[in-house]
């Protein structure tokens, strides 16, 4: 099994794979863009390929990507309206995020960044409010790298510590991905509960 996974991994086509299921999880929040980079990530550290440079950059443009389009999609068909976003919990996400990048748009961005939900939130009110993209974009921008940064770390701390070769890896990298998601969403429960 070890050899199959190196084998796909070394693959090109494995990080434009990673590339479109980072760029769909900009849009739909059910795909697991955390899971795809610190997977790869333990991969890398555990066959060499891809580079682990490589995992980061590409996850981080990817999301990048899809933030923008998030951004211009807010900017141009004003969410706030969609009969989908009527909800009171989705329409009070879309107000704390235009308070936020009012206010602390590096901070709104940088947490929202780690939150699936949210990231989505602060990129379509950071259109709707019409917040400059000279401002927005470069915050957006880094905070991708971060994210993508930290999520394929994870994924190679876990590959160098953790004995049993690359499946052992992958699988507790998932299940520590998919723990800190859970883990987020349920101190963000606990502090502002969801109708």
């Amino acid at each position: 099994m070890d050899e199959l996974i190196a084998g796909l991994a070394a693959n090109p086509w494995a990080l434009v794979v990673l590339a479109g299921v980072v760029f769909a999880d900009a849009f739909l929040v059910v795909v697991p863009g955390e899971v795809a980079v610190t997977a790869l990530g333990s991969v890398a550290v555990a066959h060499g390929l891809p580079p682990l440079w490589a995992v980061i950059l590409i996850g981080g443009a990817a999301a990048f990507a899809g933030d923008v389009c998030c951004y211009l999609i807010g900017r141009l068909l004003h969410p706030r309206s969609w009969r989908v976003m009527q909800r009171a919990s989705l329409q009070r996400a879309l107000d704390w995020a235009a308070r936020r990048l009012r206010t602390h748009a590096a901070t709104a961005v940088f947490t929202a960044r780690f939150i699936p939900f949210g990231r989505l939130a602060v990129n379509l009110s950071a259109g709707a409010a019409m917040v400059p993209a000279l401002r927005y974009l470069p915050i957006a921008a880094v905070a991708a790298m971060a994210w993508a940064a930290f999520q394929a770390l994870i994924g190679a701390a876990i590959a160098s510590i953790i004995p049993g070769g690359t499946v052992v890896a992958v699988i507790v990298s998932i299940v520590i991905a998919l723990a800190v998601g859970w883990t987020v969403d349920f101190v963000l429960a606990r502090v502002r509960p969801i109708e």
